[in-house]
C-alpha cells in the first residue's frame, strides 16, 4: 500500500522528515518496507533556473545561431550560451538547464547539459523549449517566462512541479483500519504523542463537509436492500449538470503519486476519497439507470452479467448486485457494469457510498477472480459509520472540479447501528503479558490517542469502548498488544534472567518417529520441504490410481491452482524438483512429513505420510571422488536403513499395483502396508518437463505408528571380524531377491548376518529368460573368529541350497 506524505500532512501537522515518519510507521506495526521521491515530472526540472537574456548576437560562424550572455541570478558574471533558436532576444527571460543538469526525452532517456563548443564558440549551458523540459510538444523555439520573474529561480517553483515522499507500507491483513490515509495518519499521531510528548499532536485534521448543500431536488430515486445483512448501511446521492473532463493537476498529481492512474474528474473524485478516507464509493450514469429505483439484492443464479473490464460473467445467487428495475448495474463492492459507468458524455450520476458484507464480498471477489481496490476494503472491513461522511465529501469535491450541483437529498438506508465494542481491560493482565509494569496513566493516554473511548475506571482495569472499525481489536488481549506497539516493544526491557513461559509436554510417538527419521536423512544428505496441502485438480489425471470422486474441494478457492486438497504427496515434491532443476540444481534428495485428504461416504479422512525423492547423483562434483548417480539399489538403501532403524522387521516384498511408477515394489508387514517406492513414470515427469530419473517413496505413517514399538533396541558390536563372501547367480526372470534372501538366510541364521544385492544384469550375453544377481554376504560369529574352513563349508552350502532351491547357477 502506497501513502503520501504530503497527504499524511494535510490530516495532521507534522513538523518531522519522511526518514523520521517512516521509522515511526515501523515501531508501530505498519511497516514502511520503502520510501521513493515523487516528481509530477521526471527528474524535477533540478538545476533548470530562470534566466536573464542580457545581449544576443549573431554566432560569427553559422547564419542560424546566436550568441547570448545569461545573468543565472547567481552573483556570479552572466554567462555564455549558443542558442540555436529563431525566437531568442535580449531582455527575455528564459529557463536555463544548468552545467550537470540531467533532462529527459520523451522516451525517459537522460541526457546530461555538459560544458561544449558549438562552431568555435564555448556554451555553458542550455536554453529550453518546451518539450526540452517535458512540459510541452513546441519545439519552434525557446520558452519565453514572465517578464517579472527573478533570474536564479528554480523552474520547478515557476511550473509547480508536484514533489512528494511516497512510503510503500507492508499492510497486514488484520490492521483494515489503516488502508487509508487517514487511518495511518490516526496511527501516526498516537506514536507521535507517545514519543514526542513535548508537542502537541492531538488534533487530527479531517475534511469539512459543511459546504454540501442541495441545490435543487430535481432527480431522486428510491432506494430498496432486500437483505440488510448482505449491506447493513447505503446511501446515495444524485449530482446534475456534471462535465466529464481530465481532473485538475493536483488531483492527478496526488493519485499519480501513489501509483493511481487518472481517467476522468467523476473516478479520480472516488479514487481520491477511497485512498483518503477508506471508503470505497461509486458513479452510476444516470442516464443507464432504468426506472426510478435503485435495489439492492443477490443475483439471479446463472444470470450473465459485463463488468466495466469488458468480460461476461456468471452469476452467483450469493453474489450482491446493485439493480434498477430491469437489470443489474454493479457488482457490489467490486466492480461496475459495463454499460452504467461514467463516460465522456455523462451530465449526471447517481453516487453510492455503502458497507457491505466481508465475508459476502470476499467470496464474491475470489469466486469470480476479481480484485480491486474496493473488494480489498470491503472483504477486510472497513468504517461502517462514515458512509453518509464519505459520500458528502466525495460530492463536494465533484461539483467543485466538474461544474455540478447536488439534486437530491441524501436517500440512507442504516437500519442497524453498528455498535461499539466493549472490553474490560485489566491492569494485571497488561502488566503480565508485558512483561513489566506501564503507569496507568500511560496506558490511558495510549488508549485515548488510538480513539478508544474509556467508560469506566476502577482500581483494578479499565471499561473500554472500541469504535467498530477497528475489527481486529474485540478482546482484552487485542487491546494489550495495542497498548504495546504504541508503547514500543523496544521500551520493553529485557532483564539478565528470562523466564520461560512455555509449558512443554511429553512428546507423542509421531514426533519421535519424525525426529529418527529426519535427523537419519539429514546425515544421508537429505533435505526436509513443506509444500502446499492444496493443489490442481488436474493433477489427478496423471495417475489413474487417484478417485476424482475422493477429492477434497475448497468452495471458494483463491485460484483454480490451489483448488483441491492433495491425495498424495508426489506432485508437490515434483513441483520443487522442477524449480530447482530450471535453476541449475539438478542433484537432489529431498523429504516431506505430510497429510493427504480423501472424500469418503462417512465424511472426510486424513491421512500421514512421508515421501522421499532423489534424482541426478548422489554425491556432489568432487575431483578426488567418482560421481555416481542416484538408482534404484542406493534409493531403497535409504528406504531400508529408516525401517532398519525404526525396528520394523519381518517384511514382505510385493509388487507395486500403482502407476505412479515405472518399475517399484512396495514392503509390507502383515496386511498393512507401510511403504511402497519406484521409479516415476516418464509420463508425469513430462508433465513437470523433468527429463532426468527421479525415485519416489511413499511411507504410510499411520501404519508405522501403529507398528513401531518406541523402545530403542541396541545389540552390542562384536569383537570378531565380519567376512565377506559375494556371489555372481544365474537365475530365471521370475526369481526375487526375497526368495534368495530367505534361502541364503535358511543355512545358518546365526552366522550369516546380512545378505544384500548390489548389481542386477539383463541383456544379450546372457540366456532368454534369464538375468544376473550379485550378492553379497556378511559372515560373523559373535563369540570367536571364523576360520576359512568353516567359511568354506557355509559357501558350500549356500551354493548347494541356491542351486536347489531356486535354481541358481555360478556365474
Amino acid at each position: 500500500m502506497q501513502i503520501s506524505y504530503n497527504w499524511l500532512k494535510q490530516f495532521i501537522k507534522l513538523d518531522i522528515d519522511p526518514e523520521e515518519t517512516a521509522e515511526i510507521l515501523t515501531n508501530l506495526g505498519l511497516e514502511v518496507e520503502g520510501i521513493e521521491a515523487f516528481e509530477s515530472l521526471k527528474g524535477g526540472l533540478k538545476g533548470v533556473v530562470v534566466g536573464h537574456v542580457i545581449a544576443c548576437e549573431q554566432h560569427p560562424n553559422a547564419d542560424k545561431l546566436h550568441i547570448t550572455k545569461v545573468d543565472l541570478g547567481n552573483g556570479e558574471p552572466a554567462v555564455q550560451i549558443v542558442c540555436g533558436a529563431p525566437n531568442v532576444a535580449a531582455g527575455q527571460k528564459v529557463p536555463v538547464a544548468t552545467i550537470g543538469t540531467v533532462l529527459y526525452d520523451k522516451e525517459g532517456n537522460e541526457f546530461v547539459i555538459k560544458k561544449g563548443k558549438i562552431r568555435g564558440e564555448e556554451s555553458f549551458g542550455m536554453i529550453c523549449a518546451e518539450d526540452e523540459l517535458g512540459i510541452g510538444e513546441s519545439h519552434d523555439g525557446i520558452m519565453v517566462l514572465d517578464a517579472n520573474l527573478e533570474p536564479g529561480t528554480p523552474i520547478s517553483k515557476v511550473l509547480g512541479i508536484y514533489t512528494d515522499t511516497v512510503f510503500e507500507i507492508g499492510l497486514t491483513p488484520n490492521r483494515a483500519d489503516a488502508m487509508s490515509h487517514w487511518g495511518v495518519a490516526r496511527d501516526l499521531r498516537a506514536g507521535l504523542i507517545q514519543n514526542r510528548p513535548q508537542n502537541t499532536y492531538s488534533e487530527l485534521i479531517t475534511p469539512s463537509v459543511s459546504k454540501f448543500k442541495v441545490e435543487k431536488r430535481t432527480l431522486k430515486y428510491d432506494i430498496s436492500v432486500e437483505d440488510s445483512k448482505l449491506a447493513p448501511h447505503y446511501a446515495g446521492v444524485t449530482i446534475s449538470g456534471i462535465e466529464v473532463k481530465p481532473s485538475p493537476a493536483w488531483l492527478q498529481n496526488v493519485l499519480k503519486s501513489i501509483g493511481i492512474a487518472p481517467k476522468n474528474n467523476i473516478v479520480d473524485a472516488t479514487n481520491y476519497v477511497l485512498h483518503e478516507l477508506g471508503q470505497p464509493l461509486h458513479a452510476f450514469d444516470t442516464s443507464r439507470i432504468k426506472g426510478n429505483k435503485i435495489i439492492v439484492k443477490n443475483a439471479v443464479a446463472g444470470s450473465k452479467f459485463t463488468t466495466l473490464d469488458g468480460i461476461e460473467r456468471t452469476l452467483h445467487e450469493d453474489d450482491i448486485v446493485i439493480c434498477d428495475e430491469h437489470q443489474p448495474l454493479c457488482l457490489a463492492g467490486i466492480l461496475g457494469g459495463a454499460h452504467s459507468g461514467v463516460n465522456e458524455n455523462t451530465t449526471s450520476i447517481f453516487l453510492e457510498s455503502a458497507y457491505f458484507n466481508p465475508v459476502s464480498i470476499r467470496k464474491t471477489a475470489k469466486r469470480h477472480g476479481i480484485s480491486t481496490d474496493a473488494s480489498f476494503r470491503f472483504e477486510r472491513g472497513i468504517d461502517p459509520n462514515i458512509t453518509t461522511y464519505a459520500l458528502k465529501h466525495a460530492a463536494i469535491l465533484i461539483t467543485e472540479i466538474s461544474g455540478g450541483e447536488i439534486t437530491s437529498d441524501i436517500t440512507e438506508l442504516y437500519p442497524k447501528k453498528f455498535e461499539d465494542f466493549s472490553v474490560f481491560l485489566n491492569y494485571a493482565n497488561v502488566h503480565k503479558i508485558l512483561g513489566e509494569p506501564i503507569p496507568q496513566e500511560t496506558i490511558k493516554k495510549i488508549l485515548v490517542s488510538l480513539d478508544i473511548k474509556i467508560t469506566n475506571i476502577t482500581d483494578k482495569g479499565l471499561g473500554l469502548s472500541i469504535p467498530p472499525y477497528r475489527v481486529d481489536v474485540q478482546r482484552e488481549i487485542d487491546v494489550i498488544e495495542e497498548i504495546l506497539r504504541v508503547y514500543g516493544f523496544n521500551n520493553i526491557t529485557v532483564g539478565s534472567k528470562i523466564n520461560a513461559t512455555i509449558a512443554y509436554g511429553s512428546k507423542t510417538d509421531d514426533h519421535k518417529v519424525q525426529n529418527i527419521i529426519a535427523d537419519q536423512l539429514v546425515s544421508q544428505g537429505f533435505y526436509e520441504t513443506m509444500s502446499n496441502s492444496l493443489t490442481t485438480a488436474t493433477y489427478s489425471d496423471l495417475v489413474n490410481g487417484i478417485n476424482k470422486n475422493q477429492q477434497v474441494g475448497i468452495l471458494n478457492p483463491l485460484s483454480q491452482d490451489l483448488a483441491v486438497m492433495r491425495q498424495t504427496l508426489l506432485f508437490g515434491g515434483l513441483e520443487s524438483i522442477a524449480y530447482n532443476i530450471n535453476r541449475k540444481n539438478a542433484d537432489l534428495k529431498f523429504f516431506e512429513f505430510g497429510n493427504t485428504y480423501a472424500k469418503t461416504l462417512t465424511g472426510y479422512e486424513e491421512y500421514k505420510h512421508l515421501a522421499l525423492f532423489a534424482t541426478g547423483n548422489n554425491n556432489g562434483i568432487n575431483w578426488n571422488v567418482q560421481t555416481t548417480a542416484v538408482d534404484f539399489f542406493a534409493f531403497k538403501g535409504y528406504i531400508d536403513a529408516i525401517l532398519v532403524r525404526l525396528g520394523i522387521k519381518s517384511l514382505t516384498t510385493k509388487p507395486n499395483e500403482s502407476d505412479i511408477f515405472s518399475e517399484g515394489m512396495c514392503y509390507y508387514l502383515g496386511d498393512r502396508k507401510i511403504v511402497s517406492f519406484g521409479t516415476v513414470k516418464k509420463s508425469i515427469l513430462k508433465h513437470f518437463d523433468i527429463k532426468q530419473e527421479v525415485f519416489y517413496a511413499d511411507f504410510n505413517r499411520n501404519n508405522i505408528l501403529n507398528v513401531v514399538s518406541g523402545k530403542i533396541k541396541f545389540t552390542e558390536i562384536s569383537k570378531y571380524p565380519v567376512v565377506k563372501r559375494d556371489l555372481a547367480l544365474l537365475i530365471k526372470n521370475e526369481i526375487s531377491f526375497s526368495e534368495i534372501y530367505k534361502t541364503v538366510k535358511m543355512v545358518d541364521k546365526n552366522l550369516i548376518s546380512d545378505v544384500s544385492l548390489f548389481d542386477v544384469y539383463q541383456g544379450d550375453k546372457l540366456p532368454e529368460g534369464t538375468k544376473s544377481y550379485a550378492i553379497s554376504m556378511k559372515l560373523q560369529d559373535k563369540d570367536k573368529t571364523l576360520t576359512d574352513t568353516q567359511i568354506d563349508k557355509i559357501m558350500s552350502k549356500i551354493k548347494n541350497q541356491l542351486q536347489n532351491e531356486v535354481g541358481a547357477e555360478l556365474r
